[in-house]
């Protein structure tokens, strides 16, 4: 058992009701995309009162009635579980006392540098609803000197990790004789998750949230390094590269940055990638929970539509406002702010292991493959000074966000429209959006901007900040006056109008596609295309974006390229309008336009410039 301190200092003092309803309210990153400090007092708060009685006193009621009624009905333990090759991972366990056999939830722990402790409230609260829990951290992760830690070098979801989940679970039927088992992880321990399933017909049912289905496009695609994700990560494993990475993995991450030897980071993101080993999740027949955010800064998810429409197994995927572990984070870590509040990602993912674990008719056997929410559907009313009454300059959420179900992808979409670029007036005025078969596109036109400097048009202000804004009802917004016409081309349509009866004027739904031809007089240049959805007022919220980088170019020759921007569901309001910005930079991504340099973008009536807009 750990000792006293096994878990940080408790010189602060007690956690207070208004500490815990912050973490539920405003989630798990801090502003500098850590780890909050009220999240990780929490979980280490929790395991230190499941490792002795008398630190119930430091919980809040609710949290100490929580730990009394689980250790009324479940043995904790902290034991180290060995694998194969001898490496002991942390790992926190409960055993149900009542006689079984009992289903059994794997938690892998995320990738933080606090390992297992921080999920530390979703254990209890399995544990309460009739499971056996085991959950480790994965090798590699953790803070030097916490008991949490496990040693070795991370695997990044590698052939180590996929054998310590198999290790885990002997060590569960060893010691727990457990019924059906489950995985269910966050972010780094759900691709562990699958990857597990997929090679260990034990495992009956998979929940992954805030997940990848190919690890290498999530990294590297349409030739673009997503450097500012593996930044965020690099930042989280608790310690320096070179104590956390073996010496291959650190000259692949080297190679990444540098952006030499790109095609071995695919190859070992393609090892790590459950879209890999479809074929043996498919023959288990694995039923497979999978969900993700629209505006998802670490794992795109395009690459998990992909993954998902290849699963010929029971499944699920839901999407959600905001960005990676947004929407769950708050819910595995806190209980709700308020009373009857309900965290929807999690209480889903809770309900399909009670369906295929524990074999509940709860409404699961019924649901649709696809789940969405409209992004930024929900109802908000200014957040208000309590004693002068003045608006503070945030929303707060009293109706939820809009939600669609579908019974698969491809039901999504139910049409497209075709979107023409036209050239934009002198001066550099914008270009106009025009229906492709109205006539009203020149079929050869060209513009140029100044390439390699970045504008205000930027996808978002931080990683999960950004996101987190947007699940709490404050979308980022945009001045489209400021982005500058230098070193960005635009174009809009005119005010839109839907057909009589419509809610939106346009109801984006699905992935979209853009086309044109790209001349420089470099070698090689990244365009950047975001859709903005457009106010009145000039003001605009971003709808969807996608990177592309274009090498091997020959200076002074045309390019024809097309490529997918990222899914979305949104609704254009009636008189919106929508506008595509396209320049060469984003703070996540790695560009390769020399700076200063001029790119030139054309229509022709070989190659005409379109937006295919996915609608349903």
């Amino acid at each position: 058992m750990p000792d006293d301190n096994a878990f940080g200092s408790f010189d602060s003092g007690p956690l207070t009701e208004a500490e815990v309803t912050r973490v539920a309210e405003h989630g798990i990153w801090g502003r500098s995309g850590t780890l909050d400090p009220g999240a990780v007092r929490i979980g280490r708060t929790l395991a230190a009162a499941l490792a002795d009685e008398t630190r119930s006193a430091l919980l809040t009621d609710e949290l100490a009635d929580l730990v009394a009624h689980v250790r009324g009905i479940a043995v904790p333990a902290f034991p180290r579980i060995e694998s194969t090759d001898g490496i002991r991972l942390s790992a926190f366990t409960l055993r149900l006392l009542a006689p079984g056999p009992h289903p059994l939830v794997v938690m892998p722990a995320g990738w933080t540098p606090l390992g297992w402790p921080l999920f530390m409230y979703a254990y209890l609260t399995l544990a309460a609803r009739g499971y056996h829990v085991v959950a480790y951290t994965p090798r590699g992760l953790g803070t030097k000197g916490l008991p949490s830690s496990s040693p070795g070098f991370v695997d990044v979801a590698g052939p180590h990790d996929r054998a310590d989940g198999s290790a885990v679970i002997d060590h569960a039927v060893e010691h727990f004789a457990p019924g059906p088992i489950g995985f269910m992880g966050e972010s780094y321990g759900s691709g562990i998750s699958q990857l597990v399933a997929a090679h260990d017909e034990r495992v009956q049912a998979v929940v992954a949230l805030s997940t990848w289905g190919n690890l290498a496009t999530c990294l590297y695609d349409n030739g673009v390094r997503h450097v500012a994700a593996v930044g965020a990560l690099l930042r989280l494993t608790g310690g320096p590269v070179e104590e956390k990475f073996d010496a291959r993995n650190r000259a692949l991450l080297a190679g990444f940055q540098a952006g030499t030897g790109m095609a071995a980071v695919v190859d070992w993101g393609n090892l790590r990638s459950p879209q890999s080993y479809l074929d043996l999740t498919n023959e288990k027949g694995t039923p497979t929970f999978l969900s993700s955010t629209w505006h998802e800064a670490l794992f795109a998810p395009n690459q998990l539509v992909d993954t998902f429409e290849g699963l010929e197994v029971p499944k699920r995927l839901s999407l959600w406002i905001g960005d990676h572990t947004v929407p769950e984070g708050r819910g595995l870590v806190a209980p709700p702010a308020r009373p009857g509040d309900v965290n929807l990602p999690v209480q889903e993912a809770y309900a399909w292991l009670d369906h295929h674990l524990k074999g509940e008719r709860n409404g699961v056997e019924d649901w649709s493959a696809v789940s969405y929410q409209i992004m930024f559907t929900y109802r908000t009313v200014p957040v208000r000074d309590p004693e002068s009454g003045q608006p503070l300059g945030e929303n707060r959420i009293v109706g939820p966000a809009l939600r669609e179900s579908r019974a698969a992808w491809s039901d999504v979409t139910t049409g497209t429209e075709h979107l023409a670029l036209t050239p934009g007036g002198a001066d550099g005025a914008d270009g106009a959006l025009v229906p492709a078969d109205s006539g009203a596109a020149e079929p050869s036109w060209e513009r140029a901007f100044v390439a390699g400097v970045d504008t205000d048009a930027t996808a978002m202000d931080g990683i999960m900040r950004t996101g987190e804004a947007e699940w709490s009802g404050n979308p980022k917004t945009y001045d489209t006056r400021k982005i500058d016409r230098t070193h960005a081309l635009v174009w809009t349509t005119g005010p839109l109008t839907g057909p009589p009866g419509s809610t939106a004027a346009r109801r984006v739904r699905g992935i979209p596609r853009l086309s044109l031809t790209v001349r420089s007089a470099a070698r090689a240049v990244t365009l950047v295309a975001r859709l903005l959805d457009v106010a009145e007022d000039d003001t605009a919220r971003i709808i969807t974006h996608e990177p592309l980088n274009v090498d091997g170019l020959t200076p002074g020759q045309d390019r024809d390229v097309t490529w997918r921007l990222r899914a979305a569901a949104y609704d254009i309001p009636e008189g919106h309008r929508l506008m595509l910005v396209i320049d060469s930079k984003d703070p996540l991504y790695g560009d390769v336009t020399p700076v200063w340099t001029q790119t030139v973008v054309s229509s022709s009536a070989r190659a005409a410039a379109i937006l295919e807009l996915p609608l349903g």
